[in-house]
């Protein structure tokens, strides 16, 4: 497995994600997780099988590797730099739990930064 090229540049989600989180977090833990995967499915019945067939039939490190690189795949390929809309039913179900929009964002950022 490689490491998958993002679909846009380090920096061009900043300022909500910054350039150095993007290099961390993709460069670092997500390759960490192909390297790792790598080297655990060489020599076993894994060994040529594609990423979500290796999720669906593993378990221990060779799954949880795999998922992570997964799951790291499928977030960067979620976020995009330009601006788009919720659809009409998603904003509906936001101000309907949150109050608003804004509401939500308020919400969620608190909740971000008290994760940890």
């Amino acid at each position: 497995f490689e490491l998958p090229k993002l679909p846009y540049a380090l920096d061009a989600l900043e300022p909500t994600i910054s350039k150095e989180t993007i290099e961390y977090h993709y460069g670092k833990h997500h390759q960490t997780y192909v390297t790792n995967l790598n080297n655990l499915v060489e020599g076993t019945e894994h060994a040529g099988k594609n990423l979500e067939e290796i999720v669906k039939t593993s378990s221990g490190g060779i799954f949880n590797n795999a998922a992570q690189v997964y799951n790291h795949t499928f977030y960067w390929n979620c976020l995009t730099p330009n601006k788009t809309e919720a659809s009409s039913q998603l904003k509906a179900a936001i101000i309907e739990t949150f109050g608003s929009i804004d509401g939500f964002k308020e919400q969620f950022s608190k909740a971000a930064v008290t994760t940890f």
